[in-house]
Parts: C-alpha cells; structure tokens; sequence
C-alpha cells in the first residue's frame, strides 16, 4: 500500500504546489477511502489496488491542481488536514 500511496502522493504534488507532502499525502488517502468504500456499498466486486490506483490518476490529473481549494468551501474536511495523521 505505502508504495501507491508514495506514488499518487508524489503524482498530486506535481500538479499542485499549493500543498504540503502532508495535505497531499491526506488527500490521496483519502480519496482512495472513499472511492473503495463507495465502489462496495455499490455492490461492485473488488477490482484491486491496481484499479483504485488508476481512478485516483485520472482524479489527480483532473482535479489536483485545484484540490487545496475544497478545503476553503467545505469545512467538513478540515479536521483530517489539522491532524496531518495518515490512515496507513
């Protein structure tokens, strides 16, 4: 696990440099969270990390230059970022 999180945390870093490895690192974990958990409560059957890995590079690619703005209009996510503690 540590090494695809290392890689889409490195990949997210790329495309935005408004994020510390910390925010960045949070935000790969978790989105790959949510989207395994919304993928069984789906009744998908489990494709693999190696999937998962590959819908979260499609998200980063779209949407990670713009990622550290969602935490201005949803404070929800905020408690994750003040801790910077990785699930993993």
């Amino acid at each position: 696990m540590q090494d695809y999180f290392d890689r889409l945390t490195n990949r997210l870093l790329e495309s935005n440099d408004q994020l510390s490895y910390a925010d960045a690192r949070t935000w790969v974990e978790l989105l790959w969270e949510d989207f395994e958990s919304t993928y069984a409560k789906a009744g998908y059957s489990y494709k693999g990390k190696e999937m998962t890995e590959k819908v979260l590079v499609q998200w980063i690619d779209n949407y990670g230059s713009r990622l550290h703005e969602i935490l201005k209009e949803n404070p929800r996510y905020q408690k994750w970022f003040e801790t910077k503690r990785f699930y993993h």
